[in-house]
């Protein structure tokens, strides 16, 4: 919380209902998405678009796509020493939840809301949300991105 602030941590099922109301500090999630997906459809020498699911299903092969993405492809005597592997231990979910400014403290969205720096890292886990919320509140969030994806082409 910030100095001078009265606003406390807000609960996970009223962020949920914000969120699917298309309030949130940026604007609505499905919009930012969609405007990444259609300018990837449109360009995609120059924007590369990845979902959590392909980054978790093989980090290796998603670092190797980023390095060529970037121009800057690994070596054959960085693939021999690992390098790609390296980096996806480097930028792993045990690394980075484990810094210690990541495990403590808020961040505050303005003078009402104000998000625990925890909240940023569960499990690192693909459905893992079912730890987190009813099947019902699951089932709220995917017909929302449903509807609001809908005839896009893009899907969660």
């Amino acid at each position: 919380m910030r100095k001078g602030s009265s606003a406390s941590p807000i609960r996970f099922d009223d962020a949920l209902s914000m969120f699917c109301e298309g309030i949130s500090p940026f604007g609505p999630f499905w919009e930012h998405h969609l405007e990444y997906w259609k300018e990837r459809l449109a360009r995609p020498e120059q924007v590369l678009f990845l979902k959590y699911e392909e980054i978790a299903s093989d980090p290796v092969e998603v670092v190797r796509t980023l390095a060529g993405f970037f121009a800057v492809p690994f070596t054959q005597e960085e693939e021999r020493r690992g390098v790609p592997e390296e980096v996806v231990r480097l930028c792993s979910f045990d690394m980075l939840s484990g810094l210690e400014h990541n495990q403590a403290g808020d961040v505050a969205r303005g003078d009402s809301i104000v998000i625990g720096k925890s909240m940023f890292f569960r499990k690192g886990k693909v459905g893992d949300r079912e730890n987190h919320m009813s099947k019902e509140m699951g089932n709220k969030l995917d017909d929302v991105i449903q509807d609001k994806l809908k005839g896009s082409g893009l899907e969660f």
